[in-house]
């Protein structure tokens, strides 16, 4: 079982936050039935009070230590999503094109995205519309990338 260090709701839906030696390691949307949990760390104190400004004011850049594994390639994909700005979007074609890549491999990066939200693989659409998110192409989960 995951370790969570706080659970929060927020308007797109429950988020747990994952944290370890003073850095975010993992954010993820999780279902109404898991337990919310107040902050049991400084950091994912900050983490709450910075979703928190980011949920009143998209524009918020968020400042918070990462420590975050993943492939080469998708280390380059995250980084590319964090020079994203609140209000634009980036096609997975586009991002492709940018690090030299594929679509379909900068999609399976941007699923495989373990700090959702503050790394903003919702601001990759798909050329000819919103695209998935987290590996779903359809339903309520789609109301999460906006």
């Amino acid at each position: 079982m995951v370790a969570y260090t706080a659970v929060i709701d927020t308007p797109p839906g429950r988020l747990a936050i994952q944290t370890a030696d003073n850095m975010l390691i993992g954010l993820e949307y999780v279902d109404g039935r898991t337990s919310l949990k107040s902050p049991q760390t400084t950091m994912a104190k900050e983490v709450t009070s910075q979703l928190k400004q980011y949920f009143k004011h998209p524009e918020f850049e968020f400042e918070l230590p990462l420590l975050i594994d993943g492939s080469r390639h998708q280390r380059q994909v995250w980084q590319v999503l964090r020079q994203i700005k609140s209000g634009e979007t980036m096609t997975y074609g586009q991002l492709a094109d940018k690090i030299k890549s594929g679509a379909r491999a900068v999609g399976n990066s941007c699923r495989r995205n373990p700090i959702s939200i503050v790394i903003p693989c919702h601001r990759v659409v798909a050329a000819s519309g919103i695209g998935g998110y987290g590996g779903h192409v359809g339903g309520d989960v789609l109301q999460r990338k906006y």
